[in-house]
């Protein structure tokens, strides 16, 4: 696949990139390779072939949870730069 210096524009305009014009070559480069390289894979037959999921042989490693004590309301609120007593009070967001 060719990467053109219009597709760069594009692809800098959707990911609000800007992209000086004196490195769009190496940008190009760059893109092409890597579309080359995804290609070439795409050429390698996996039928029959489990996906991996793990790179070694441990599986689901995952630690057991466990209850824990949490801060005080107090230790919490303790830095905050505003609370009502009892929350942390944050500038509105959504305005109704």
């Amino acid at each position: 696949m060719e990467i053109t210096t219009k597709m760069i524009d594009n692809l800098a305009h959707l990911s609000r990139l800007e992209i000086e014009p004196e490195k769009k070559e190496s940008f190009r480069n760059d893109l092409e390779r890597m579309v080359g390289f995804i290609e070439k894979l795409q050429e390698v037959n996996t039928k029959g072939i489990a996906p991996l999921l793990f790179m070694g042989d441990a599986k689901n490693v995952w630690r057991e949870d466990e209850l824990q004590g949490s801060i005080d309301r107090e230790i919490a609120l303790q830095n905050a730069p505003l609370t009502d007593g009892n929350y942390f009070k944050v500038p509105t967001v959504i305005k109704k």
